[in-house]
């Protein structure tokens, strides 16, 4: 049966039968988790085999933001607490080792829960003056240093069998306000993007997924925020950074867009987006968005399936106690 394209959240750390049922009708091609849906490890893996028996899908991607630092929804006491991006930026000749160490661990604790798919790594690279919601997010200042580490990320994830997701293409770094509550306008040319913000996204355009920024980059398109810019997406997104991967919004829920759910979604698919994201589990608005969101089909569909085929599972004999006790003690070495 074919898929919407969609990723939903889900209220709780249970279904409800309503919302198993409103699942089985939408029939989203994922769904994403919050703190709000982490209990235990066990009450975690049970929601994930619920979620995908209302879809009826094995492969079904299930996403989570589990960066490190202040972006972590599985946490202790059941899972261990990771730093943040910027932590490993300052570890000079050890950053991409450490980073794609702490990643493959990430990746260990996602998979065992039934996880397949991180919103990371975060490309955006901060400027002075913008807003903190990226902060220590960024692996750094620098374009070469944030494609770098993000890279390593990148491929500590998929030695785990989990899916990376680049954020937020085409970068988020210049915001001076929080998308989860404004919207954004950046103001810097074209060149000057191209010359920092576009830059890591363009050096992993490799990558099977990628998360659009809720800005308006007033240079390129003044009306829409890249979510639902035609000419961002298009000319930017898979021209000058030439991400053929599959794209997805960031949170439709965020208050950087405006007007009723269904529109929201709708515009963001005329401009050429793949998957529409809703994340906060309000029945009401998730029927909106599903009625905005078209099926899978046509490159979107060759996208999503080409994502799923790089989702591989760990082979590799990965000793976790080992690997924690290295990655530990190299944080604390560098300290």
């Amino acid at each position: 049966m074919t898929s919407r394209a969609l990723i939903l959240g889900c209220a709780g750390r249970t279904l409800e039968p309503e919302e198993a049922a409103f699942f089985r009708d939408a029939r989203p091609w994922g769904f994403i988790l919050f703190k709000r849906n982490i209990g235990t490890p066990d009450e975690v893996l049970a929601l994930t085999d619920a979620l995908r028996e209302t879809v009826g899908r094995a492969d079904a991607p299930i996403l989570i933001d589990q960066e490190g630092g202040r972006v972590q929804r599985m946490g202790p006491p059941h899972w261990p607490k990771y730093p943040a991006g910027g932590r490993f930026g300052r570890l000079n000749g050890s950053a991409a080792a450490m980073a794609r160490l702490g990643a493959r661990l990430m990746a260990h604790d996602l998979s065992s829960v039934g996880i397949n798919v991180d919103c990371a790594p975060v490309l955006d690279v901060p400027v002075a003056g913008s807003h903190d919601i990226i902060g220590d997010r960024a692996y750094g200042s620098s374009p070469e240093a944030v494609a770098e580490i993000g890279r390593a990320v990148a491929e500590g994830l998929m030695a785990g069998g989990v899916l990376p997701v680049m954020k937020h293409i085409p970068g988020h770094g210049r915001a001076a306000c929080d998308s989860h509550q404004d919207l954004p306008v950046v103001d810097a040319s074209r060149e000057t993007l191209a010359a920092q913000d576009f830059r890591p996204f363009r050096a992993l355009a490799d990558l099977p997924m990628a998360m659009s920024a809720h800005v308006v980059f007033s240079q390129l398109d003044p009306e829409f925020p890249a979510t639902q810019s035609r000419v961002v997406i298009e000319e930017i997104v898979r021209g000058a950074i030439g991400f053929d991967g599959l794209l997805m919004t960031d949170d439709l829920s965020m208050h950087a867009l405006t007007g009723p759910f269904r529109a929201r979604a709708e515009k963001a698919f005329s401009a050429g987006i793949d998957v529409a994201l809703h994340c906060n589990g309000e029945r009401a608005e998730m029927e909106a968005v599903a009625e905005g969101a078209p099926l899978l089909s046509g490159r979107a569909l060759d996208r999503a399936a080409r994502a799923l085929a790089r989702l591989g599972r760990d082979r590799s004999g990965f000793d976790v106690a080992e690997a924690r006790a290295r990655f530990e003690a190299g944080l604390s070495a560098a300290a």
